[in-house]
């Protein structure tokens, strides 16, 4: 389900580019609310999503956005699991940086977490504090500054324990729930290539995966980490989108589990262990491979953000803004915990790692 990235030439959107996203400082409000309504319930809960242009279901457009994106994915989940209707609310922000993801959605709009109907909190930062710093990096000529990813580390190192402090003392006292995501590696092929900038000290051009690779899985360990502090669950998307689903290297661990964040390894040895010791099984999302003859792809055209099952989407205004709307699910029995598409798109992937702490009872 591969779609062209295309965007409208509207003055305010002219750079969004990929990820969570633009490389410039524009950003596009992409706020939605959806409720699931099932057949026969009498109670409705609600999912709140904070987050960027991952969480919006951004797909190019600026007047739409992709209806079953990761929130909405696991709303179904609940809404299965507990034989009720649920509202999935996503306040997003597709081209923000994590300080803005937790001033203006978070903080700027805690009234919805704070409704008594809520059951679960996620969110997800980050993307585009670090999509910036490897465009930044990308650009330079003559020595290489590493200081824009690691400013980037660090911005986002400030805004996960601001993000998790802040819910836990907003968040309605009913909510069940508390998740963040964690980041994939978008791109992830193409920047195995060398710099246009050489290392002050060995004078000569890096590879910029080897480069990215390592602030990327900083961001990760301590996104989980700080969860465990916090009272947090943690989906853990690199893993999810980067790592097979079959045991590639003989290990005797299936790829996709074996790249996943084990709480109490410390921040280095989980560094080790992704960029050195298990580097040989991380795969571009592009190629998902579910068995070693299946795969499926992960990221969109734009080489950035996740794909999405059904075409359906949600208009949110012609510049962006808020859409609303209301529906049965797409899979109104959903067998063993899995939908039947939960490993062959993006968003279905990162639904089910959320749902995958959904719990029993609302």
């Amino acid at each position: 389900m591969k779609r062209r990235f295309v965007l409208a030439c509207l003055g305010v959107a002219s750079a969004l580019l990929m990820g969570s996203l633009p490389v410039s400082a524009n950003t596009i409000t992409q706020n939605t609310s959806w409720t699931i309504n099932r057949s026969g319930a009498t109670s409705t809960y609600r999912i709140v999503g904070y987050g960027d242009s991952i969480y919006a279901g951004y797909h190019g457009s600026l007047s739409n956005v992709a209806r079953r994106a990761a929130p909405w994915a696991d709303g179904e989940y609940m809404s299965a699991l507990w034989g009720s209707n649920i509202e999935v609310i996503r306040r997003c922000k597709s081209g923000a940086l994590a300080s803005d993801i937790y001033n203006n959605k978070i903080v700027a709009e805690k009234s919805y977490m704070q409704d008594a109907k809520t059951r679960v909190v996620t969110f997800e930062m980050c993307g585009n504090d670090g999509l910036q710093a490897r465009s930044s990096f990308a650009g330079q000529s003559g020595t290489c500054s590493y200081t824009p990813l690691q400013n980037a580390l660090n911005n986002c190192t400030t805004y996960l324990q601001n993000a998790m402090t802040y819910i836990n003392a907003n968040a309605n006292a009913n909510t069940k729930v508390k998740v963040v995501a964690n980041l994939y590696y978008p791109g992830y092929a193409a920047d195995n290539a060398l710099s246009n900038c050489t290392d002050g000290t060995t004078h000569a051009k890096v590879n910029k995966q080897s480069t990215f690779l390592p602030y990327i899985v900083r961001m990760n360990w301590r996104a989980c980490n700080f969860a465990n502090t916090y009272g947090f669950k943690c989906a853990d998307d690199f893993a999810q989108y980067m790592g097979a689903d079959y045991d590639s290297n003989g290990d005797g661990q299936i790829d996709s589990d074996a790249l996943r964040y084990v709480q109490g390894e410390s921040e280095d040895a989980y560094v080790t262990r992704i960029t050195t010791t298990l580097r040989s099984t991380i795969r571009d999302a592009n190629t998902h491979f579910a068995t070693a003859s299946t795969s499926y792809d992960y990221i969109q055209s734009d080489d950035t953000h996740p794909t999405y099952y059904l075409s359906s989407t949600i208009s949110v205004g012609l510049l962006g803004g808020t859409g609303s709307g209301s529906g049965a699910p797409d899979f109104s029995t959903i067998s063993g915990g899995k939908n039947p598409v939960w490993n062959q798109y993006g968003h279905e992937r990162m639904g089910w790692a959320i749902s995958t702490f959904n719990p029993a009872t609302p």
